[in-house]
C-alpha cells in the first residue's frame, strides 16, 4: 500500500531549499537546524505558516554540533536532508574506524543522527569538488561510513542547467536507503533555458547598474572587436610587477554570447578577471560573493531574478538586506534538481508523490 505522507528533517538548512521541495511532495518537516542567524530569519519567515510545529516545539535547532543536543529528543522521521559543508577528514590518530575519521567534522553530526534514528532514507548535497577533495579520500570516507551505518548508497554529479534553470551549477548528490531499492538519479534534459526567461527587462533599478568602469570596458570590447576576436585593453595604469601589468587584460566573447575578461596573453593562459552573461545564454554558478552580471543590460541580477536562477518561487521572500539575500541564495541548493531527485527517491520507496 502506498503512503501519501512522509516526514523529514532539514539539517544545515540554509534558507530551506530542501524544505520547499519535500513539502511540495507531501513531506512534513519535524526538525530543522541552521547556525547562521540571518538565514534562520529567512527560514522562519517563509516556513512558519506551513511547518509551525518545528518553531512552536523548539525543533528549530541552532547548532547541530552542540554536545548538549539530545538526539533521542529529535522526533522520528523518514528522510534526512542535509546540504553540509565539505571539510577535510583525518586519517591520522588512533584510526579506530570510520567514525574516528569523521570526528570533528560536520558530517559526523549527520552520521550520529542516522545511526541513532535509523530513517529509511537520506539525501545529501555538496559541492562538485567533494569528488576529488583530499585526493578522493574524503568521499571514500563518507560513502564507507554511510555503508557501515547500514545504508545502500548512490551518488552522482548533477548540473542544474539540465533541470530547467539558466545556471550551470554542478553539485554532488548522494542518496541512501536502509533497504536495497531500485533507484536511479534523474537525468534532466538537454533543453537549455536562457536568462531571457527569468529576467525582467524593464527593471531599471539604479542599484543594479554596473559601475562606470565596467561599462567602459564592455563598450571598449565591442568597439574594437572587429579588429581581432580577442581585444587587448589598456594595462598601463597597472604596476609592471602585477599580473595585470605584466600580462595585460584581454576580453573575448564566447560562441554562447558570454563575455569574458582574462588577465593574460592572447592564449588566455592566466586567470579570469570577469565574466558577463547575456540574455541569450546562461549564468555561471551563483555563489555567496558573486552575483551574475549581464553585459547587454549593463546590470547585475536582482534578488528576485537570482532566486529564479535557483528555481525558487517568486512567492519566496527575504526579510533581510539584499546583500544577505544574495549571499543566502549563493549558498543554497538548486531547487528543481532536489525536487527531481526527491521524486525518484519517493518512487523507489513506494511512496505516492
Amino acid at each position: 500500500m502506498k503512503k501519501k505522507k512522509f516526514t523529514f528533517i532539514d539539517l544545515f538548512a540554509g534558507i530551506g531549499g530542501f524544505h520547499i521541495a519535500m513539502h511540495e511532495l507531501g513531506g512534513q518537516c519535524v526538525f530543522a537546524s541552521e547556525l547562521d542567524k540571518y538565514a534562520r530569519q529567512t527560514y522562519e519567515y517563509n516556513f512558519k505558516s506551513i511547518s509551525p510545529g518545528i518553531f512552536k516545539k523548539g525543533n528549530f535547532n541552532q547548532d547541530i554540533t552542540d554536545p548538549a543536543l539530545n538526539i533521542s529528543e529529535i522526533p522520528n522521521f523518514d528522510i534526512l536532508c542535509a546540504g553540509f559543508p565539505c571539510q577535510p577528514f583525518s586519517y591520522a590518530g588512533k584510526n579506530e574506524g570510520f567514525k574516528d575519521k569523521t570526528r570533528g567534522t560536520l558530517f559526523f553530526s549527520i552520521l550520529n543522527i542516522l545511526e541513532a534514528k535509523r530513517p529509511i532514507a537520506f539525501l545529501l548535497e555538496n559541492v562538485k569538488g567533494i569528488k576529488s577533495h583530499d585526493g578522493g579520500r574524503t568521499l571514500e570516507t563518507i560513502v564507507s561510513a554511510l555503508e557501515k551505518a547500514g545504508y545502500y548508497v548512490k551518488w552522482q554529479i548533477l548540473d542544474s542547467l539540465k533541470f530547467g534553470v539558466p545556471q550551470k551549477r554542478e553539485r554532488w548528490y548522494c542518496v541512501g536507503f536502509l533497504n536495497d531499492v531500485e533507484f536511479s538519479f534523474p537525468s534532466g534534459n538537454n533543453k537549455i533555458v536562457t536568462l531571457s526567461k527569468i529576467i525582467d527587462k524593464k527593471n531599471n533599478d539604479p542599484a543594479l547598474k554596473l559601475p562606470k568602469m565596467e561599462i567602459e570596458k564592455i563598450n571598449f570590447h565591442f568597439k574594437n572587436v572587429s579588429r581581432a576576436p580577442r581585444v587587448k585593453h589598456d594595462s598601463s595604469k597597472y604596476q609592471p610587477y602585477t599580473k595585470k601589468g605584466r600580462h595585460g587584460v584581454f576580453s573575448y566573447q564566447k560562441p554562447d554570447g558570454s563575455l569574458r575578461f582574462h588577465i593574460g596573453d592572447v592564449a588566455k593562459t592566466q586567470i579570469q578577471e570577469a565574466f558577463y552573461c547575456c540574455l541569450n545564454t546562461y549564468a555561471p554558478t551563483i555563489i555567496f560573493n558573486r552575483v551574475p552580471k549581464l553585459w547587454d543590460l549593463k546590470r547585475k541580477l536582482s534578488v528576485l531574478e537570482s532566486q529564479r536562477l535557483q528555481g525558487f518561487p517568486d512567492s519566496f521572500k527575504f526579510p533581510v538586506s539584499d546583500n544577505q539575500a544574495y549571499r543566502q541564495l549563493g549558498n543554497s541548493i538548486a531547487l528543481p534538481v532536489v525536487r527531481e531527485v526527491a521524486k525518484s527517491m519517493l518512487k523507489a520507496l513506494n511512496y505516492e508523490n
